[in-house]
């Protein structure tokens, strides 16, 4: 079934020179991407996210925390990105300038055809050494295209070293206790202070600081449009909310912006 649009939606979009498009956990889910506290079944079914995703956790047992994370890219280099991925990147060849801010952790935008989505809680694919210098790093030549990594036992996998100070290789999330990167912050934030429009989707808006983001939105005089099939905290601050998941909304709200544009 068409999803049906209020009239102001498209036409906000279409009058747009600067735009944002925030996206959650919710946009990847429809892709088949788990939460990461989902992302514990199987093998994974007798940890919790804490004893996985913090600091500590690596430093005690790095072959545990790693495996769990090429578990993870396994099943994300299975997912395929979705019709609210694709809509994406359309709005970016529409109206040029537009940013993509995401919480996810996933390449679904990348494969989308998003052009350096900020990513404010890190990639699974973009691991760096726990050095201080941080240096980015490579993921090992047999993870890069597996598609069926899924370690047995207890789920060891020793972590590479950095090719430049032999320090262990670590993830390139943000883990419990971590600050988000200082650049992708204030990249997405500026993005917010200087849009027209922003299109939160599928996210909670209730994980902080990247939640603060449709909120500096709305302060500074954008128009906020949500998406997303529940009702969040955000609602408050949206000019327009619109029911749906990211699959069912973003592409009818893409073409309406479109015909809205080419009736200048």
């Amino acid at each position: 079934m068409e999803y049906v649009l209020p009239p102001d939606a498209a036409a906000r979009l279409g009058q747009a020179r600067r735009v944002v498009v925030f996206t959650g956990a919710g946009m990847s889910a429809e892709s088949g991407v788990p939460t990461f506290r989902d992302d514990l079944t199987g093998l994974w079914a007798r940890f919790d996210a804490m004893q996985l995703a913090t600091p500590e956790a690596f430093h005690t047992d790095p072959d545990l925390v790693w495996g769990w994370y090429e578990w993870r890219r396994a099943r994300v280099r299975r997912a395929h990105p979705n019709p609210g991925h694709l809509a994406t990147a359309a709005i970016e060849a529409l109206i040029p300038g537009t940013v993509v801010v995401t919480q996810n952790v996933d390449d679904l935008h990348e494969r989308a055809g998003s052009r350096s989505p900020v990513h404010l809680h890190g990639s699974l694919f973009a691991p760096r050494c726990i050095a201080e210098a941080a240096h980015p790093a490579a993921l090992p030549e047999t993870t890069q295209h597996s598609e069926t990594v899924e370690p047995d036992e207890g789920g060891r996998v020793p972590p590479p070293r950095c090719a430049r100070c032999g320090a262990l290789v670590r993830p390139g999330v943000v883990w419990f206790g971590e600050a988000l990167p200082e650049a992708a912050l204030t990249a997405a934030v500026d993005a917010a202070v200087g849009c027209d429009v922003l299109l939160t989707v599928g996210t909670s808006g209730v994980v902080y600081p990247a939640a603060e983001i449709p909120r500096i939105a709305a302060r500074s005089g954008a128009t906020v449009i949500q998406v997303n099939p529940e009702p969040t905290p955000l609602d408050q601050v949206c000019a327009i909310n619109l029911r749906g998941t990211a699959a069912q909304v973003l592409p009818a709200l893409v073409a309406a912006a479109r015909q809205a544009i080419g009736n200048r």
